[in-house]
């Protein structure tokens, strides 16, 4: 029998900018949305670690992390 002792995701998500509004209301609505991705990984119990957080030129935000996978331990990951 086999069982998953750890597990862990890594990801790279990009919060875009809409073009159809000016450039600081696009880059505060990306920064809004990134925040309300952390609040919700926060709220849920999601163990996670941000490895990297990027502002693009055009206001979008490249944020890199590994995040705990269906509430399995995450071993070392996340050291």
């Amino acid at each position: 029998m086999k069982r998953i002792q750890s597990a862990c995701l890594s990801q790279t998500i990009l919060f875009t900018c809409s073009d159809d509004v000016s450039p600081e209301q696009s880059a505060k609505s990306a920064r809004q949305e990134l925040s309300q991705y952390k609040a919700s990984l926060e709220r849920r119990g999601i163990l996670y670690k941000i490895e990297e957080e990027t502002l693009q030129p055009d206001g979008s935000i490249v944020l890199k992390l590994k995040r705990q996978y269906n509430f399995y331990r995450c071993g070392s990951y996340l050291d």
